[in-house]
């Protein structure tokens, strides 16, 4: 019990066999999986045969089971990117309020950056929103993605241009663009110093899956006009700290 709510000790079992029987794999019959788990196997029974009538197992042959259509189903139904953003949610609402600015959460997709999470002081008066898509090669989230494309879909993004200036500071030339990618790429973050609009700094780190794949980026954007603003390094240490605790909420 946690907070003064019962727990439903049923589902707690089925939950638990349905895990067993994932990790498993459909080399170890039911009675197997029963005492490996610890449940009596009269039990482990009846959990697993109302999972196999609603879809969520298969029999696969001498007592074993594997996934069923529903539950791959509902596993379709969620890519990497997602998770991460459910994951990532409340982390950054507490990063947000850390910093007392916008924190937001981003991901490439069709040569744009698509925005999940938009949290934080004046986010309401910041142009983005969930949802919507941008153009990378102006935002620090879109520099730290582009960084860490494979080289040739880099290439093929920095030969795709002509690249519109939004502010003076935006970079346009493919060149300069990709001096810019190979610095984010190997310090580790973006900066965007009003090169997506005046008076707006915003800095990014990426965000890696199991395989160290960059598939996400997070960033805090700062109104220059705003007191209290964190300098780099201070800003830094915490969105990679964010950045850790996602990652090992989603990822361990």
């Amino acid at each position: 019990m946690r907070d003064g709510t019962p727990h439903i000790l049923s589902l707690k079992r089925t939950l638990s066999m349905l895990e067993a029987v994932i990790a498993d794999g459909g080399r170890s019959n039911m009675s197997g999986l029963a005492r490996q788990i610890g449940m009596p196997i009269a039990t482990a029974h009846r959990q697993v045969t109302t999972l196999v009538a609603e879809g969520y197992l298969t029999p696969s042959g001498g007592g074993r089971h594997v996934a069923g259509s529903r539950l791959l189903g509902l596993l379709h139904r969620l890519d990497e990117k997602q998770i991460v953003a459910n994951v990532a949610a409340p982390l950054l609402h507490q990063l947000a309020a850390r910093v007392r600015s916008v924190v937001q959460l981003g991901t490439f997709e069709n040569d744009m950056v698509t925005y999940w999470i938009k949290t934080g002081r004046g986010a309401s008066d910041l142009f983005t929103r969930v949802g919507m898509q941008m153009e990378a090669y102006c935002s620090g989230m879109g520099k730290v993605l582009l960084a860490h494309l494979p080289k040739g879909e880099r290439e093929a993004y920095l030969s795709g241009g002509p690249f519109v200036a939004l502010t003076e500071r935006t970079i346009v030339d493919p060149d300069r663009l990709r001096e810019e990618l190979d610095a984010v790429f190997e310090q580790g973050y973006a900066i965007d110093d009003e090169e997506i609009a005046p008076g707006l700094r915003c800095m990014a780190v990426p965000l890696r899956n199991s395989n160290g794949t960059v598939i996400a980026a997070i960033s805090v954007s700062q109104a220059l006009s705003s007191r209290g603003l964190l300098n780099d390094p201070e800003l830094l240490e915490l969105l990679k700290e964010a950045a850790l605790a996602i990652e090992n909420e989603a990822f361990a």
